[in-house]
């Protein structure tokens, strides 16, 4: 069977290349090929923060599909859209006291950033923004202009433009560098830059390393914004959905984003589902200005409510932050003893052992390794030297437990130690 892959399949598949097996069954944090099972510390990335095949949110789904409801609606009213705009509104964004519109986009998250772009500028008048260094807002044009890595650019074929990097939270050691010099570009009139329409950053930047932006600085940013008449965004599509042990990454540091994007495990089943959630005066698109023929999946708002009640009833947040402890205590005694070159960082449930200080291509080492094992996990960040821990947050604790011992054992195994 894997022959098909290789002779008709594009040379553009890469997590495949990573993983070369055939699975066939997903449970929770478990993955399966032919009867051979391995630990997700993965988790779709990042899509499948409520396990692979949730019984609770499948039976939803399932019921639904059962009764000959509405499956594909366009932008059209339907019963599976207002239950979840009202159930989003009600337990999700009046408890933490935010007011916001929904825009439901095409089904993946960087069509909500391409309609963010068009809507920061649409509001200004302006055509520049600011991203970071370090970030990934997804492939598409306007989004690879906001990503930093060099690998993701270079697929675009065209100059992308309109985009000017500055440095993110602690880049420069420490995040009131940071503030300090993005202060300087916007307010010294020979620093060059074109007045932004908005800042698009992440609260943690996942696929740039699990840099876990300082509160402070994310007020700064807020700031900022507010001063400069500058839009601020939150790309919360890999890192919101409880990732963070809250809600939204940006909720810890008690602001207020202008505009919130959200995909991946919104759905709540790994469907196809992205929004743009953004304050009611920012509202200024015409009809059809920013459409799609599956904008608004009905299934994802299926998934997205039963998420959302899963989430409340079962306190996955308070599981999330018990778990963070968990995992940062076995990297504090088990890993980072291993050899004292190596860092770590992260929050909630998404975490990194970083191998820069040692050799960055040992991250790949490891990652076979720990596939060998039967552990599935990712690398990011500069020259993909971390190795990325991100299981589904329902992970339940002995399964946790042996991903982390398995991590563990490839380390030393990679090192010799």
């Amino acid at each position: 069977m894997a022959d098909i892959f290789e002779k008709k399949e594009s040379n553009v598949r890469s997590y495949c290349r990573s993983f070369p097996t055939i699975f066939d069954r997903a449970l929770n944090a478990e993955l399966y090929s032919d009867g051979t099972r391995y630990v997700d510390f993965f988790a779709g990335a990042g899509v499948i923060n409520y396990g692979h095949n949730n019984p609770y949110i499948k039976s939803k789904i399932l019921d639904y599909l059962s009764e000959d409801n509405i499956i594909h609606g366009l932008d059209m009213f339907t019963v599976a859209k207002a239950k979840f705009i009202e159930t989003f509104d009600e337990k999700i964004l009046k408890p933490r006291g935010l007011d916001y519109k929904f825009m439901f986009c095409g089904p993946t998250g960087t069509n909500a950033v391409e309609a963010c772009l068009k809507l920061v500028r649409k509001n200004t008048g302006r055509t520049n923004v600011i991203a970071f260094s370090g970030a990934f807002h997804g492939m598409s044009l306007g989004s690879i202009s906001m990503t930093s890595d060099k690998s993701s650019r270079a697929g675009a074929g065209v100059p992308l433009n309109n985009v000017t990097f500055l440095p993110y939270s602690n880049t420069m050691g420490d995040y009131k560098k940071s503030l300090e010099y993005i202060q300087f570009m916007l307010e010294d009139d020979h620093s060059g830059l074109d007045k932004p329409a908005a800042m698009f950053l992440e609260p943690i930047q996942a696929e740039g390393g699990v840099n876990v932006a300082e509160i402070e600085w994310l007020k700064g940013i807020r700031a900022l914004c507010d001063k400069h008449d500058i839009l601020m965004v939150c790309d919360e599509i890999q890192v919101g959905v409880g990732r963070a042990g809250t809600y939204f990454a940006f909720e810890r540091a008690g602001i207020v984003p202008d505009f919130v994007l959200l995909a991946k495990s919104l759905s709540g089943f790994g469907l196809p589902f992205s929004l743009l959630l953004m304050k009611p005066q920012f509202d200024l698109f015409k009809p059809g200005e920013h459409n799609g023929t599956f904008r608004g999946n009905q299934l994802g708002f299926v998934g997205a409510v039963a998420g959302i009640e899963y989430l409340i009833d079962n306190d996955l947040l308070g599981t999330v932050n018990k778990n963070a402890k968990i995992i940062e205590d076995f990297i504090k005694s088990n890993i980072l003893p291993i050899d004292n070159r190596l860092t770590y960082r992260g929050i909630g449930m998404i975490w990194g052992i970083d191998f820069t200080g040692i050799d960055a291509a040992l991250s790949l080492d490891v990652m076979k390794k720990c596939f060998e094992n039967k552990l599935v996990i990712e690398r990011a960040g500069s020259s993909d030297a971390l190795v990325k821990i991100m299981p589904p947050l329902t992970i339940d604790e002995p399964v946790l437990m042996e991903g982390l011992k398995i991590l563990e054992t490839s380390i030393r195994s990679v090192l010799k130690k």
